[in-house]
């Protein structure tokens, strides 16, 4: 059955290795995992399946990127599949949604921040759903790179969307990362389907180049492959601009991709790169997610990647046709303080995390044991706090770990339409209770000129009209071209579940857990950078990192086995100033600071603006026009920062 289905519907006579074990798990009703390398053919793990369950097949999927990919692919082998994303307009998505009430979708793909929209919920309860995949699984781990700490909540979701089983895809994952999995979604030893790691047809490269010589050895290497599909990886936006300008300028045509660049811009890079119209692409991490062009010939990172993690992702880009390609690495110690200084970026400081911990215990109590409704929108709490959004995503399901909180539901605070047909022939379609239901949410409802902002205080009070009918009504009145809707500033509500806690202790205790992940990241970095240094087998030992020791020991083709290895140059050395030197360079921010805020800034906070890592606070105090912003980021963010402790 399966096999004849691999063939009609997708061109293929046989499996690749793994595929079939997954998809006969899945077709079994058992939750698996296929953790296979970049380029191996995971999705088709859930595509094929999807043919055979009943249900939907809802996919989550961390980019938009991978879901218009995966989309085209569908699209081609005329099955049935739609997605609901943040480039859509209105109609576009109520059009998908529609589909897959009425059952003509096999493929839903989503977000995972698509299941905390309050309207999105309503609706897909009301759809029956058969597998639940989860592209990109890693992210679930809290020991694994790219976590997300929203990826935490797709066990609930799963629960309270009544989907029978799920289905985990990922490339990157080490054993610890594969264990954790496990537990979160009960997937048997049995059906969890590992390919190895080890890609016969890549040569791997570890070259030490000076700073200074890396422009012109990257022009060196790429004039030697002309007309190759090639991707440069570099680490900030502004170098992505210089060396794709600096290679052009060589008669290799280059284009820079980056996150900075408008989104028609990115599409139409990443359209004529898979096209063939254009060879080079100088790219940020932003680029290559789902990008499936079979052949990359040559893949380079002008700057370290971030992680062995990301190196393995980065590099599965390249031959995935089965032909030989090369990866090659321009290292040198330059950029590390760079990579170190994106984690100590994304710790809270104690004061921060002191800040959200004293407003959740100012929420009155409403309820049995103290408990009350805590009610918060991310920005405003980002921004009072003073910690990025995504580490304080982690901070708040750190709190629901330790069962403080609890999720609720999530909600746009305003909702606002404006009347494509008169109140009167929209009331007109209804009779009794529906018809003075229909009246209150009219009556209720505050006109601005054209767009009518929904008061569900007074729908409540007047009325006794619940929320999340009101919503649903003005849904359907969407769907049937009666109104406009548009929704904003989403509402997260979480249950106070324990106030008893001693915030300024548990504050201590969060802080550490902070400060444990930014060394564990830290040492991730250091492992890469140990691993691109060593004397053995490069091959072997990327293999061996994900668990997998049956590649061979020498493999033959990568610079180590070819005998050619040395430990990576360092930076230039530095003589760091002074504390007298540090406060002074800090001295016109200190100002503006305790003028803003009312006090001086700590050691943490001098530190970052030295080193040139923003934070809400710095984005509220425009710091980065401010003299003395990132003049030392060239250096060990932890050197200054416990320089400036000691003061």
């Amino acid at each position: 059955m399966i096999r004849q289905t691999l063939l009609d519907t997708f061109g293929f006579d046989q499996f690749r290795p793994g595929q079939e074990p997954a998809i006969r798990s899945v077709l079994a009703g058992r939750s698996a995992a296929a953790i296979f390398p970049t380029g191996s053919g995971k999705s088709l793990c859930y595509q094929l399946p999807a043919l055979h369950l009943p249900h939907l097949t809802l996919v989550v999927s961390p980019l938009l990127a991978l879901m218009q990919d995966q989309l085209a692919f569908l699209e081609r082998h005329g099955i049935a599949a739609g997605s609901i994303d943040s480039a859509q307009g209105r109609d576009e998505a109520n059009s998908v949604m529609a589909r897959a009430r009425n059952g003509e979708l096999k493929i839903l793909m989503i977000s995972v921040e698509r299941l905390k929209n309050e309207r999105f919920r309503n609706f897909i309860q009301q759809v029956p759903i058969s597998l639940l995949v989860i592209d990109e699984a890693h992210c679930i781990s809290e020991w694994g790179h790219n976590f997300r700490p929203d990826y935490l909540k797709l066990p609930t979701y799963q629960r309270e969307l009544n989907i029978p089983q799920v289905l985990l895809l990922t490339a990157t994952a080490t054993p610890p990362v594969i264990a954790d999995m496990q537990a979160r979604f009960a997937i048997a030893a049995e059906d969890v389907v590992t390919t190895g790691f080890y890609r016969p047809n890549l040569h791997l490269g570890v070259e030490p180049v000076a700073a200074t010589a890396k422009p012109a050895r990257l022009v060196q290497w790429l004039v030697a492959k002309p007309g190759e599909a090639s991707i440069v990886y570099v680490t900030q936006q502004k170098t992505a601009e210089d060396v794709a300008r600096q290679l052009s300028t060589q008669g290799i045509e280059a284009s820079a991709y980056h996150a900075g660049l408008a989104h028609e811009r990115r599409e139409a890079i990443q359209q004529q790169f898979m096209a063939g119209q254009i060879n080079c692409i100088v790219a940020t991490i932003a680029f290559g997610m789902g990008i499936d062009k079979s052949d990359i010939r040559n893949v380079v990172h002008y700057d370290l990647p971030k992680s062995i993690e990301n190196y393995s992702q980065e590099i599965g880009r390249a031959g995935r046709d089965g032909q030989p390609s090369r990866c090659l690495i321009l290292a040198n110690r330059d950029n590390l303080n760079v990579l170190e200084n994106f984690v100590y970026g994304d710790t809270p400081e104690l004061s921060g995390i002191r800040a959200v911990l004293d407003d959740l215990l100012a929420i009155p109590e409403t309820g049995p044991g103290g408990q009350g409704q805590w009610e918060i929108m991310l920005n405003a709490l980002s921004s009072q706090s003073n910690i990025r959004q995504l580490p304080l995503k982690t901070l708040l399901v750190q709190l629901e770990l330790r069962a403080i909180i609890a999720p609720r539901y999530a909600y746009f605070a305003e909702y606002r339409f404006k009347y494509l047909l008169t109140p009167e022939q929209i009331l007109g379609r209804f009779q009794g209770e529906r018809q003075q239901f229909v009246q209150a949410i009219i009556s209720t409802s505050t006109l601005a000129r054209t767009w009518c902002t929904v008061d569900f205080d007074a729908l409540w009070q007047q009325h006794g009209a619940e929320r999340s009918r009101a919503i649903k009504a003005l849904d359907y009145f969407q769907e049937q071209g009666w109104i406009e809707m548009e929704s904003k500033q989403m509402t997260e509500v979480y249950a106070l579940l324990d106030r008893t806690f001693n915030p300024q202790a548990l504050a201590e205790e969060l802080h550490g857990y902070f400060q444990a992940q930014e060394q564990s990241e830290i040492r991730r970095i250091h492992a890469m950078i140990e691993l691109f240094a060593a004397n053995q087998c490069l091959s072997h030992s990327l293999a061996l990192h994900f668990g997998d020791d049956k590649a061979p020991e020498h493999c033959g083709h990568c610079s180590v086995c070819e005998g050619q290895y040395a430990p990576l140059p360092g930076p230039p050395q530095l003589s760091p100033p002074d504390t007298v030197g540090l406060t002074t360079i800090a001295g016109a921010f200190i100002e503006r600071h305790s003028a803003l805020t009312g006090s001086p800034p700590g050691p943490e906070s001098i530190t970052r603006f030295l080193c040139g890592i923003t934070t809400p606070l710095f984005t509220r105090m425009k710091a980065r026009q401010i003299s003395g912003f990132g003049e030392l980021q060239a250096y060990p963010y932890a050197k200054i920062r416990s320089q400036l402790v000691t003061v």
